[in-house]
């Protein structure tokens, strides 16, 4: 799989020839120097941005055979995104933001509200649900955004720095939850992180440079 951006009359090449296979319940980090294209992968592993050339396969899904809506309906019921940046709803509060994947796949808000409560707990924020991002620190908006992920126990979590903004003590609560949930429900997990003790608590460790990806 190849990524390129094309800037003016020239093309940079993020990603060279990638090839990587992760197994159905495998847990899996990716380290690296920052701007080597981490990022730009799992936004590509999880249909957010589209190889330049290549196929990516999610389960028996081919990821560029999909329709815009057909991709966003696959994301929501299949894949869970921690983004580097939270991209919580200001608006909504933090239960509201963790229960918003569930009632985009139709359920109704009684049946929404349980889960998100229960997964904010896990993630220390019982005390939290509702305030509102602007009302949380940068730590808690990311719990918040960890929450939103696991919420519907997705198939695939795909996580960007998702112990970045946390103090020590809460990254190795979401470490833990992490973990956690790929042991009850056997979910794959794909953690781009420079924290190193939740790298090596992943089942295989790998890093990107110069757009190849190798063992770490």
């Amino acid at each position: 799989m190849v990524k390129e951006f094309v800037d003016g009359p020239r093309s940079v090449r993020v990603l060279s020839d990638i090839s990587l296979s992760v197994e159905r319940g495998e847990t899996v980090s990716i380290v690296g120097e920052s701007g080597v294209g981490k990022s730009t992968l799992l936004h590509i592993l999880g249909g957010l941005e589209r190889p330049t050339s290549g196929l990516v396969r999610v389960g028996d899904v081919d990821i560029g055979a999909q329709g815009d809506k057909e991709l966003a309906k696959f994301r929501n019921d299949s894949i869970g995104f921690v983004f580097q940046f939270h991209h919580l709803m200001p608006d909504f509060t933090a239960l509201e933001n963790v229960m918003m994947p569930i009632l985009i796949s139709g359920a109704h808000p009684n049946d929404a509200r349980e889960p998100a409560e229960a997964i904010l707990d896990r993630v220390g924020l019982a005390d939290r649900l509702e305030h509102r991002p602007g009302e949380l620190s940068g730590g808690e908006q990311q719990r918040v955004a960890v929450a939103r992920a696991l919420v519907r126990r997705p198939d695939l979590v795909l996580a960007d720095e998702p112990t970045g903004n946390l103090d020590p003590s809460t990254a190795s609560d979401v470490e833990r939850l992490l973990v956690e949930l790929n042991r009850e429900a056997g979910t794959t997990c794909v953690i781009v992180t420079h924290n190193d003790r939740l790298a090596r608590a992943m089942d295989r460790r790998l890093r990107l440079t110069h757009g190849r990806i190798e063992a770490a």
